[in-house]
């Protein structure tokens, strides 16, 4: 038994840093491609220099798996952006699952496209664009304030602030979009259900800078929403304020929600927050070891959605849940030692 769990160990690590290694890639690859298009002289030089060079690389080794995908741009912005989402998903979704609080992702995922909605009606109205994922999140980070204020101020039971925002915000959403005409010339589908050629590259700088900002936080706060996460009264009794790192969650999720939702889509961007980290939870020893494990299960379901969505042209968002959901059968069966424990999960 020790000898198993050590090798299993030994795999997490090495997951963990191959993780770690595609994180570093994508980073580089979207801080290039920002220098390209932003930065002056030398320095977009440089960023074009290190883009074209990421690009060709990836591309011979894409010719060694039999692809040709990797020489183009598009690509790149989609799976930079996947990986990212494979990560930051399971890290947050790590505390909210722990905490019950699983529908959260997917009452903020609706706030933002009511943001969306807004942000395309403003656009048609007044003639002044604005990148499209601004107001999403900006809807977003409203309705992760207002989803903790009804839940702090109201007596109603935990999820019935939730579930008020979630039909309630896609409500709106639909009105906006109803009163728009449709918007024509907006592939409505896409926000909805994803698209591997949906990601802008704003949209991927969007997701790397917050991710950027959820992987800083996570890890300067660790402590302290472990601490909410497991006992909140005695948290307020040690006088760490609850209500802020309550609130702090809600935002960090609504992030991940906006950033997310390029390539899973509306409707199923939630999944990404709460499935890889049931399976995670199905085996892991400890916190930390789902943690590490659903982060890897994340990146896996990701990686290996995208090579299915890619070549059928398919929703990326519904081949990765299938995927994730796919990850988490298998740990049932792993943590049972019996495939027909499936059906009791």
């Amino acid at each position: 038994m020790a000898v198993r769990r050590t090798a299993r160990r030994g795999l997490v690590r090495v997951g963990v840093g191959v993780t770690a290694l595609l994180a570093v890639v994508s980073g580089l690859y979207l801080l290039a491609t920002f220098a390209e298009a932003y930065g002056p002289g030398t320095i977009g030089g440089l960023g074009a220099t290190l883009a074209t060079t990421l690009v060709d690389t990836g591309h011979l080794l894409g010719l060694l798996v039999g692809t040709d995908l990797l020489r183009f741009r598009f690509v790149w912005n989609s799976l930079a952006t996947g990986v990212l989402i494979g990560i930051v998903a399971p890290l947050v979704g790590t505390y909210l699952v722990h905490r019950e609080m699983a529908l959260i992702g997917e009452t903020l995922a609706h706030t933002a496209f009511a943001g969306v909605a807004f942000g395309l009606f403003f656009a048609a109205s007044t003639g002044w664009s604005t990148p499209i994922l601004l107001p999403a999140l900006i809807a977003g980070i409203l309705g992760a304030f207002a989803v903790q204020w009804l839940t702090e101020h109201t007596d109603t039971y935990g999820d019935v602030p939730i579930a008020i925002m979630l039909t309630g915000s896609f409500a709106v959403g639909t009105i906006v979009i109803s009163i728009g005409g449709g918007f024509s010339g907006l592939n409505i589908e896409s926000f909805l259900f994803g698209n591997v050629g949906f990601v802008t590259p704003s949209g991927a700088w969007l997701m790397g800078a917050l991710s950027a900002v959820v992987v800083a936080v996570i890890a300067a706060r660790h402590k302290q929403l472990l601490f909410i996460t497991f006992d909140e009264q005695a948290a307020r009794v040690a006088q760490l304020d609850v209500g802020l790192h309550n609130t702090l969650l809600v935002v960090l999720t609504s992030f991940v929600v906006v950033g997310a939702m390029q390539v899973l889509g509306i409707i199923l961007v939630a999944a990404l927050l709460v499935i890889p980290v049931a399976a995670a939870t199905q085996i892991a020893a400890d916190f930390r070891e789902s943690m590490y494990l659903g982060v890897l299960f994340g990146e896996l379901s990701v990686l290996l959605g995208l090579s299915v969505a890619f070549p059928l042209n398919a929703p990326p968002g519904g081949t990765i849940v299938v995927v994730a959901i796919g990850i988490y059968a298998l740990s049932v069966a792993a943590a049972t030692g019996d495939f027909r424990a499936l059906s009791t999960h």
